[in-house]
């Protein structure tokens, strides 16, 4: 299987009483209000943060 060649990240829960790096994270991969989407590239870092804030995102292979 080849791997996906980026992701579709969806922000689906409130960052409010989350801690401040994690709502930087959340500003670093381009999201700000809920339900709201954008396509990232499969790199390492990008991975990262998905799994610092993942409890906060929907992440779909693209």
């Amino acid at each position: 299987m080849a791997a996906a060649k980026g992701f579709v990240i969806t922000l689906r829960r409130s960052p409010i009483g989350t801690p401040q790096k994690h709502r930087l994270v959340l500003s670093g991969l381009g999201l700000r209000k809920i339900r709201q989407r954008v396509t990232r590239p499969n790199t390492p870092q990008v991975r990262g943060m998905i799994g610092k804030v993942g409890y906060l995102l929907e992440v779909q292979p693209q």
